[in-house]
């Protein structure tokens, strides 16, 4: 007699989610998606002000060798559903109206543009920085990235004698901004690299030196999406439907039930009982963690404590001209004292006097600018304090940040045309309501110090039947991390259910 197909629950249509249900369904399962918002998409979503559909999530786009070597597994093809061009330049920095750097995909391009704003002993020291982050790259990427949940032993035992040298190197006891002094000289370009810990929610005044290998994950190319960001959770939902898996938004799972000690079946808000073989849980480990799920299934994570919570964000979607300042796709106007910044966010105030602001122009390609006071979809983000479980974000506070962050703005030449009203925020109480149980912290526990990376856990918990996926699992938060952490808690289901993995 034929096994019948284990029937699997997705809880979370994030992209880990999305990932992990596809593999499970090319694995013969029956897969059904559960997502609480009305659109699948978790964290990459969209807002509509003005009525301009404007991305409300990240905005940038790495390693897409992750989410073709996915479509291959499903039999399909990434350039089929979804079209991305790589970009030529990756980012825009400014420091004040005469102090601008950009980046480029090309080194040697970057390096030329470094010499010319810092000099040529700059330009030296990023050549070598782009070397090391290499290696620390090529070093973790098989034995910690796409490991299900790697100790220290078992990333020594990958890299071998050959890589040990290399993991020797990884200075993973020094502080990333520590280790940039020994590449730059010049504060302004320690502050540029160093922003890379924010990445994933984090201080470079504390997260260590491995989180160089971001720069090795942008050099090796930073993707524009037709349509926006968001069209990437549509290819997926569209490749899944297309493959027989049932995906319902709108469906909040109130509980997780266990029978004989392992999942057997979720309730749902309306009251819905469905029965299951196994469940992943594609949401902030953190939500099982707080009983949210049930108390069945509230041993399945460690409950994060605030002071270990990666940062959150205030953020503002808007469509208005802009003018002073040419505006790339990605754009970073940096505050004048980088360490009292994040002092301020660590001791959990709002924003700093005058705060780091990220913008992300979404109309703005390699090409030639839109016209002249024509309105563009923008994207204006400050770090904030992950503290929306406990401090609700008002009106008055937030047209406070907002006039700190038109200043930064302005001081480096930028002009938003169009009132207040025009932009549309999202706070850290905001991100605790969408995303449950995680207090507003965008991409689950800092990564502070040499030992949270293995904090993170992994896809398998202690409760039979039940996986985790998601930004607050290892290998970490961004989307190409989400999607590895959704194929690993899929390949551990299977395997615990003693069916074939890739």
């Amino acid at each position: 007699m034929a096994r019948a197909a284990p029937a699997v629950a997705v809880v979370g249509a994030g992209i880990a989610g999305l990932c992990a249900a596809l593999d499970l369904r090319m694995a013969g399962c029956e897969v059904t998606v559960l997502e609480r918002a009305a659109t699948p998409g978790g964290k990459l979503r969209q807002q509509h002000p003005q009525g301009c559909a404007v991305d409300a999530g990240p905005t940038v786009l790495t390693a897409r060798g992750v989410f073709a070597e996915l479509f291959r597994d499903a039999r399909s093809e990434l350039a089929d559903h979804l079209s991305c061009q790589p970009l030529e330049t990756l980012a825009r920095h400014a420091w004040s109206a005469a102090e601008r750097l950009d980046l480029h995909a090309d080194i040697e391009r970057s390096a030329a543009a470094i010499a010319d704003f810092a000099g040529p002993a700059e330009a030296r020291g990023y050549r070598r920085f782009c070397a090391d982050s290499r290696r620390i790259y090529a070093t973790l990427e098989p034995g910690f990235m796409r490991a299900p949940r790697p100790g220290l032993g078992q990333l020594i035992r990958t890299a071998g004698l050959r890589g040990l040298p290399d993991l020797l190197r990884l200075q993973p006891f020094a502080t990333l901004w520590r280790s940039l002094g020994g590449y730059f000289r010049d504060p302004r370009l320690r502050q540029l690299f160093g922003r890379y810990a924010t990445y994933c929610g984090s201080s470079p005044f504390e997260a260590p030196a491995t989180l160089m290998l971001v720069a090795h994950l942008e050099q090796a190319g930073v993707w524009q999406v037709a349509g926006g960001m968001y069209a990437l959770a549509e290819a997926l939902a569209g490749l899944l439907r297309a493959r027989g898996v049932t995906l319902r938004c709108g469906a909040e799972v109130r509980a997780v039930r266990l029978r004989a000690g392992r999942v057997h079946e979720l309730e749902l808000a309306d009251g819905e009982r469905l029965a299951v073989t196994a469940a992943v849980l594609s949401c902030d480990a953190a939500a099982a963690a707080s009983g949210l799920l049930g108390r069945d299934v509230a041993r399945a994570a460690r409950v994060v404590p605030p002071g270990r919570r990666s940062l959150s964000a205030l953020t503002w979607t808007t469509c208005v001209p802009t003018s002073g300042f040419e505006l790339l796709r990605h754009n970073v106007f940096f505050s004048a004292d980088y360490a009292a910044e994040f002092r301020a966010l660590r001791a959990r105030h709002t924003a700093a006097q005058r705060p780091t602001v990220y913008i992300c122009a979404q109309d703005r390609q390699d090409g030639p600018p839109p016209r002249p006071a024509q309105p563009e979809r923008l994207l204006c983000l400050i770090n904030a304090p992950a503290d929306g479980d406990v401090h609700d974000y008002g009106t008055r506070e937030i047209e406070q940040c907002l006039t700190l962050t038109q200043a930064t703005l302005e001081h480096c030449g930028l002009r938003l045309a169009g009132p207040p009203q025009c932009m549309q925020a999202t706070t850290p109480t905001d991100f605790h309501r969408l995303f449950p149980g995680s207090g507003g912290a965008l991409y689950g526990q800092a990564t502070h110090g040499w030992r949270a990376s293995f904090r993170r856990p992994g896809p398998r918990t202690r409760v039979p039947g039940l996986y985790l996926a998601g930004g607050s699992t290892h290998p970490g938060p961004g989307l190409p991390m989400a999607a590895l952490s959704g194929r690993n808690a899929a390949r551990s289901l299977l395997q615990d259910q003693g069916l074939a993995t890739r």
